[in-house]
């Protein structure tokens, strides 16, 4: 019988977290993972839906005990990091100073937040949220980064702008990251217009209008993927 992950006290150090998420690994879901994430040697077998309910139990965990769970080998004990980060992040009473130091560790050890799945976990929780009524130049500063986790980054925050009906920034950093070589940035950009198409349909369409002859094929499709099949058609061919 695999062990109840809600059954024991919340772990708040990052020794216990690992023993009590590795402990839910099983052979199957690890087969599943290698199916998905062919030649990734680096998960355990964990199913996520368990790393994210050890979390939940474990959001007042010392940043100092995060950070050793971002520098560990196996992905599932890094997802229960930035999982982590981003649900504190975003609780209910969370505290300024609390969501303060775990935008710097994000922003400090980006390195280990180096998948897209550990980026849309932490992006628009951690940095978006903390940049609602904050200048957003960080984002930009992102977005020129070298690697392409960050530059995802940038763009994935502003999911938290788009909640607000804010669609500004996204727009702009979609504009910055237009020509994006790296496929999993070119998603990210894609996804977050789709997203301006539904909260300003106008404004998504004049943003096609005058990008989309010159947006990678990956940012396109994304972007489009809810319109309706012939106007998928006709910006395909634009």
């Amino acid at each position: 019988m695999r062990p109840d992950p809600t059954a024991t006290a919340p772990p708040l150090d990052a020794a216990t977290f690992r023993a009590e998420l590795l402990a839910l690994a099983t052979r199957e879901q690890k087969r599943q993972y290698a199916r998905f994430f062919p030649g990734d040697a680096s998960f355990a077998g964990v199913r996520m839906g368990d790393v994210f309910t050890l979390a939940k139990r474990s959001l007042a965990m010392p940043v100092g005990e995060i950070e050793r769970l971002l520098e560990d080998q196996v992905h599932e004990v890094r997802a229960g990091a930035c999982s982590i980060m981003g649900k504190a992040s975003t609780a209910r009473r969370v505290e300024p100073a609390r969501h303060a130091e775990l935008v710097g560790l994000l922003l400090r050890r980006h390195d280990r937040v180096d998948a897209w799945d550990l980026v849309d976990l932490t992006a628009h929780q951690v940095l978006g949220t903390w940049l609602l009524d904050r200048p957003r130049d960080p984002l930009y500063e992102l977005a020129r980064a070298a690697d392409w986790p960050r530059r995802r980054t940038a763009v994935v925050a502003t999911a938290a702008f788009l909640r607000k009906g804010q669609v500004d920034d996204t727009l702009a950093l979609a504009e910055v990251l237009r020509d994006d070589p790296e496929p999993f940035v070119q998603k990210g950009v894609g996804w977050m217009l789709r997203v301006v198409g539904d909260v300003e349909p106008e404004r998504f369409r004049a943003f096609l209008d005058e990008h989309a002859g010159a947006m990678p094929r990956a940012t396109l499709r994304a972007a489009v993927e809810k319109l309706p099949p012939a106007e998928r058609k006709a910006w395909a061919a634009s």
